[in-house]
């Protein structure tokens, strides 16, 4: 499955790569996000639970960012096994600063699920990769924003 998307954020470049590059921070907007374990700097191990319609998995994720140009690029791999299923992802951003105090993020992301996931929930894939892509991005939006809103707001 291939998925990408453009996001306008109302903050600086610098501000938006200072928060992609704390993955406690990221992880915690994962949707079913339950931890995370820091094997080296670029290295993590991550457990998420994810639910496509009857079926749910607990995710053991290899996690790293094998590639990052500051401020604009950033990829991301992961590859997990559920029992039954397996997964295997692929991520890159691109920052763009479209002004003082606005960044555009460009993402694309190829996913390969297997095993029961797949087979039980295919119909369901593409409609749950939506929904859990808008709630990291609104989880995303709202942490990197919300100190700038109290004064913009009136």
């Amino acid at each position: 499955m291939e998925f990408s998307g453009s996001q306008t954020i109302n903050v600086p470049i610098e501000k938006v790569w200072a928060y992609l590059l704390d993955v406690n921070k990221v992880a915690a907007c994962a949707p079913g996000f339950q931890s995370l374990e820091v094997v080296e700097p670029e290295h993590w191990k991550a457990l998420i639970s994810v639910g496509v319609g009857p079926v749910k998995a607990k995710f053991n994720l290899d996690v790293t960012r094998p590639e990052m140009i500051e401020p604009e690029k950033m990829v991301v791999k992961a590859r997990g096994k559920a029992p039954g299923s397996t997964v295997d992802l692929s991520g890159s951003m691109n920052l763009t600063s479209l002004d003082a105090a606005q960044t555009q993020m460009d993402w694309q992301a190829h996913v390969m699920v297997g095993g029961t996931l797949a087979s039980v929930g295919a119909r369901l894939m593409n409609s749950t990769a939506e929904k859990l892509t808008e709630q990291f991005f609104a989880c995303l939006k709202t942490n990197l924003q919300a100190p700038q809103e109290t004064n913009s707001s009136n």
